[in-house]
C-alpha cells in the first residue's frame, strides 16, 4: 500500500558523523578513507567538534576548533545528513572556529557549494567572522553557490528568505509493484505541474531508484518530487542499512539501472540518513514551461499541488 505523505520528517539533532564523500554524476561515490583506517578515527574525532540543532526547520551546524581538513570533513557530512532529512536549509556556524586555517581546509570548505549546485532548492550558508575565510569562499567557483555572512543571524535570515519548495511525497511498501506506483505518482505530479516533456525521463529514473532501494534495503520507501529553477529533484529514501555494515553508493544501482540514472540525470548520488538508511537522489533538467496566451502555467513552488490522487502498491 502506498500512502501520500505531507508531514515533514524529523530533523537531525546533535550527533557525531563519519566522513563520506558526497557523490555526483561526475565523481562516483568513494569513501574518503579506507575501511582499514577506521581504528584511528577516535583519535581524530576527539580533536574536532561538530554538533547540529534545528531552528525553524533550518539545521544549524556549529563547529568548534581549528579549521582543519578533518573538521571540514565532519562539517560536510553534517550538511549531507541535514539535506537527507529534508531541512529547510543549512547554516554552518563557524563563529567558534579558531583563527588560522590548515593548508587546503578552505578549499575543502568551499566545495560545500556543490551541495547547492547538485541539490537545488535547499540553501547552504556559512557564518564566519574571519574576513579572509569569507573572501576565500566568495572567490571559489563552488563557494560562490554558498550564502556567506559574518555571523549567524544574517545567515539564518538569508536562508529563511529563500522560497520554500513545494514537495510532493509518497510512502511505498517494499512490494514488487512499488516501481510502477512510483512512476504513476511522478507522472501525475508532473502533469499537474505542466512539466509533461520531462515525464518519460523522470519515470524511468524514479522506477530504477525505487527498484534498487526496494531490493537492497527491503524497508518501506519514501519518495519525494521537487522542482526548482529548471531542475527536477527525485529522492528515494529507505529506513535501514542497505548493505549490512557497508557504505552505500550510486554503484548499488546495478547494470541497466546505473546506466539509466547516469544517462538521464545531470547529477545523482547517495546521502546518509540519521536512522542508518540511505537516500538515493537524482536531479534532471526540467526547464520552466512557457506561458501560453490566456492560460498561465502554474508554478509548483508558488502554489501547492491540490487533489493529487493517492498511489497504491497492491
Amino acid at each position: 500500500m502506498a500512502q501520500q505523505q505531507s508531514s515533514p520528517q524529523a530533523l537531525p539533532t546533535e550527533e557525531d558523523h563519519h566522513v563520506v564523500q558526497f557523490p555526483t554524476r561526475q565523481a562516483a561515490y568513494t569513501p574518503t578513507e579506507p575501511a582499514g583506517r577506521s581504528a584511528v578515527r577516535p583519535a581524530v574525532r576527539s580533536q574536532v567538534r561538530v554538533r547540529s540543532y534545528v531552528i525553524r526547520q533550518v539545521v544549524v551546524v556549529e563547529v568548534v576548533g581549528r579549521l582543519s581538513d578533518a573538521l571540514v570533513e565532519e562539517l560536510d557530512l553534517a550538511i549531507q545528513t541535514a539535506l537527507a532529512e529534508r531541512s529547510r536549509g543549512v547554516v554552518c556556524d563557524l563563529s567558534a572556529v579558531l583563527e588560522g586555517a590548515a593548508p587546503g581546509a578552505l578549499e575543502v570548505l568551499a566545495t560545500a557549494g556543490r551541495h547547492v549546485r547538485d541539490w537545488p532548492g535547499i540553501p547552504v550558508a556559512v557564518a564566519c567572522p574571519d574576513p579572509r575565510v569569507r573572501e576565500g569562499l566568495r572567490a571559489h567557483p563552488l563557494g560562490s553557490h554558498l550564502i556567506v555572512t559574518a555571523s549567524l543571524l544574517p545567515a539564518m535570515t538569508a536562508v529563511l528568505a529563500t522560497r520554500t519548495l513545494t514537495i510532493e511525497r509518497l510512502h511505498l511498501s517494499p512490494h514488487p509493484t512499488a516501481p510502477r506506483a512510483a512512476r504513476d505518482f511522478v507522472t501525475r505530479t508532473l502533469l499537474d505541474w505542466r512539466l509533461k516533456p520531462v515525464i518519460p525521463f523522470a519515470s524511468l529514473v524514479v522506477g530504477e531508484l525505487v527498484a534498487s532501494s526496494s531490493v537492497d534495503a527491503g524497508t518501506d520507501i519514501d519518495l519525494s518530487v521537487a522542482w526548482n529553477l529548471g531542475a527536477l529533484r527525485l529522492t528515494v529514501r529507505d529506513h535501514g542499512p542497505a548493505l549490512r555494515g557497508q557504505q552505500s553508493s550510486p554503484l548499488d544501482l546495478h547494470g541497466r539501472g546505473l546506466a539509466v540514472v547516469a544517462g538521464l540525470s545531470r547529477a545523482f548520488g547517495v546521502l546518509p540518513t540519521a536512522d542508518g538508511g540511505k537516500l538515493i537522489w537524482a536531479v534532471l533538467d526540467a526547464p520552466q514551461p512557457r506561458l501560453s496566451t490566456g492560460n498561465a502555467t502554474r508554478d509548483p513552488k508558488r502554489e501547492p499541488v491540490k487533489g493529487a490522487s493517492i498511489a497504491k502498491a497492491i
